[in-house]
């Protein structure tokens, strides 16, 4: 037997409905989270309160908490955020990778280009040499962008048969020395990713020899 909609009604109003909401909690999420990068830049996550995030974002103190309850939780989403926006980023070089020295460099210089085009889409007072380091939380999906990368690596190195080292020790390097040459490459003017990326892949394949092998 056929349903009749009752009259007035609009069967698709309520999937339009829900449709909207969901568009406007995924916006208020987003400018939370903007929000909370660019106050982080500007003063720094310890001296950042949520009363400083929420002033940036426009939005009622009450819209806010049903997001998050705290800059700690905040400061969670921003790494997860990040994390998996970037995993399929270094996935991609794993694709074309033809040797270890090219997938490393390749790899180094796309996570350094990703973390200059993050900072150069915030709207802060702050020139971007200027600004606060960016706030570092482990996530699951930190892990799991940690997995993907020693996944990777593993799997480029058996390419090289010749080049057996201990893939979680290098997995680790790798991310440590990235991290750390990447923040001191925002902090200077003129920026040159090009030139941090040659000295960051350098500095490892440099090493390597020095490094035991293992058995296969």
């Amino acid at each position: 037997m056929a349903h009749s909609t009752p009259q007035g009604e609009n069967p698709g109003a309520g999937a339009a409905g829900s449709g909207k909401r969901a568009q406007n909690k995924l916006e208020n999420r987003r400018a939370i989270l903007t929000a909370a990068r660019e106050v982080f830049a500007e003063i720094g996550y310890e001296a950042a309160s949520v009363r400083d995030i929420i002033g940036r974002t426009g939005l009622a103190s009450g819209t806010f908490y049903n997001y998050y309850r705290s800059k700690e939780e905040i400061a969670r989403a921003i790494a997860s955020d990040a994390a998996e926006r970037l995993r399929p980023i270094l996935r991609a070089q794993r694709e074309g990778a033809t040797d270890f020295a090219g997938y490393l460099i390749g790899i180094i210089r796309v996570y350094f280009q990703f973390i200059v085009d993050e900072q150069l889409a915030l709207h802060t007072t702050r020139q971007l040499a200027e600004r606060y380091p960016r706030v570092r939380i482990q996530t699951p999906a930190a892990a799991a962008v940690f997995d993907e990368l020693r996944s990777s690596i593993e799997f480029v190195m058996q390419r090289d048969p010749g080049l057996r080292v201990d893939v979680e020790y290098l997995t680790a390097a790798v991310i440590g020395v990235a991290r750390e040459i990447g923040e001191r490459m925002l902090a200077r003017q003129p920026l040159d990713i090009d030139g941090a990326a040659a000295f960051a892949a350098n500095l490892i394949l440099r090493g390597l020899p020095a490094v035991p092998r293992v058995e296969p």
